[in-house]
């Protein structure tokens, strides 16, 4: 790790990442690692897998949380704000297009043909990915068994953060036969929990912008896990609570977070925008994604200290195991869907190839996949 990378570069990097990484967290962290880990250099193999364990232990959307620990390693604290806010604003400016399309029209574009051949693709990178950092993950005979039970545990419904506990817990007692020392992630968790309670004291059940904020504020402060739990949030506070939306529109802003690039939690900005225009996009964007700015900047010190110590730092590599088990899972349930037949497994196996063979760019890789895609759905008409 070595701080001085220039603002303009960070933000260069980001933006970029923002505006092509499809396919949510896995594939988020996968096209991390390969620009940030093996283009650049900023951060080894274990500091990267440090900075991802630790983004897991907190809450809010982890690829985000990676992208702004990254920032804060490579230039402090402006480094911190300028690469979270360049991986986030291209998503939510791109969902806040595609809500005044909605609004005005009522149905989302047809993006069917390039999500077809977008996701072998990124089948293909969290895949490579997930090979490249298990290289470095699993140190011992001991941590790949942890890795086995943690994917088994993952794919039988355990719940994420529980399995990450565990394998850090496991870790942690058998490197000093102690509980390890969480107390400051679990000081953030707390924080967060404060958090949601007095959120959901403020809210009113009138719509407004402050009320919306804390709405947002709220989940992004508690929510541990991937999207399918920010669909339960949503659905509890935005529908069953407050009746602000309908469960049609609510599928519509969760579809949309799938199908656009970057953070999958960018779902808030199209609610917003649907709820109160581009002054409701904006605030339950930065309302959801505030949090993780601050959970990051409280944490950020203590990852390298944690490192240095023996029980932390087995600690981590538990975690670390127990991160790409969960990668394993989203790659393997998402295969099921993006995988059915020749044709997407062609590009899957080439994508690959062109990956490992040629170290090509992942970004021109989704390109060319949404673009065969498009010709596929266009050839059948």
């Amino acid at each position: 790790m070595r701080q001085g990378t220039s603002l303009a570069c960070l933000a260069r990097v980001f933006l970029r990442l923002g505006t092509t990484a499809f396919g949510g967290p896995a594939a988020h962290i996968a096209m991390m690692e390969d620009e940030v880990v093996g283009r650049r250099g900023w951060l080894t193999h274990d500091q990267f897998l440090d900075y991802l364990g630790a983004a897991n232990l907190i809450p809010g959307p982890n690829s985000t949380e990676l992208v702004i620990h990254i920032g804060y390693a490579q230039a402090g604290w402006r480094g911190l704000l300028v690469a979270g806010a360049s991986f986030i604003l291209p998503a939510a400016l791109i969902v806040t297009a595609i809500a005044v399309a909605y609004v005005e029209y009522g149905a989302l574009p047809k993006v069917v043909g390039i999500l077809y051949g977008i996701k072998p693709v990124v089948i293909a990178i969290v895949a490579q990915a997930i090979w490249r950092l298990g290289q470095s993950a699993v140190k011992t005979t001991g941590l790949a068994l942890l890795g086995v039970a943690a994917t088994v545990s993952a794919a039988a419904g355990m719940n994420e953060i529980a399995v990450l506990l565990a394998a850090g817990g496991i870790c942690a007692i058998v490197q000093t036969g102690l509980h390890s020392q969480h107390r400051s992630m679990g000081a953030l968790v707390a924080t967060g929990a404060g958090i949601s309670k007095g959120a959901a004291a403020a809210v009113s059940a009138s719509f407004g912008l402050w009320p919306l904020f804390l709405v947002f504020a709220k989940i992004g402060a508690v929510l541990f896990g991937s999207g399918y739990v920010l669909i339960a949030f949503l659905r509890a506070d935005l529908v069953e609570r407050l009746g602000w939306l309908t469960e049609q529109q609510l599928l519509d802003a969760v579809a949309v977070g799938q199908i656009t690039p970057g953070p999958v939690f960018t779902t808030a900005t199209f609610v917003g925008y649907v709820l109160g225009g581009a002054a409701g996009a904006a605030v339950a964007t930065v309302g959801i994604f505030l949090p993780a700015f601050v959970f990051v900047a409280l944490s950020a010190a203590f990852v390298p200290r944690l490192r240095r110590s023996a029980t932390a730092g087995a600690m981590l590599d538990g975690v670390n195991v127990a991160s790409l088990a969960l990668m394993v899972v989203a790659v393997w349930q998402l295969g099921r869907v993006a995988l059915p037949d020749a044709l997407t497994m062609g590009i899957a196996g080439l994508s690959v190839f062109a990956l490992v063979r040629y170290r090509i760019n992942s970004a021109w890789l989704i390109a060319a996949g949404g673009v065969i895609g498009w010709l596929s759905l266009a050839a059948q008409y």
